[in-house]
């Protein structure tokens, strides 16, 4: 019963924070995408880097 208890409190502050942030547009969701699709595109190239052997 503690879990559920645990899980419905942190999903409610969860919740909260969520629209607590989406009144604010201070992050752009294009940057913010282009940023982590550069990142990891980064990281995938890096990885093929060292895998030279397959």
């Amino acid at each position: 019963m503690g879990h559920r208890m645990y899980l419905t409190s942190a999903t409610a502050a969860l919740t909260a924070l969520a629209e607590e942030g989406a009144e604010h547009g201070a992050l752009n969701p294009w940057l913010v995408g282009g940023l982590v699709l550069a990142a990891l595109l980064a990281m995938l190239w890096v990885t093929t880097l060292l895998n030279r052997d397959r």
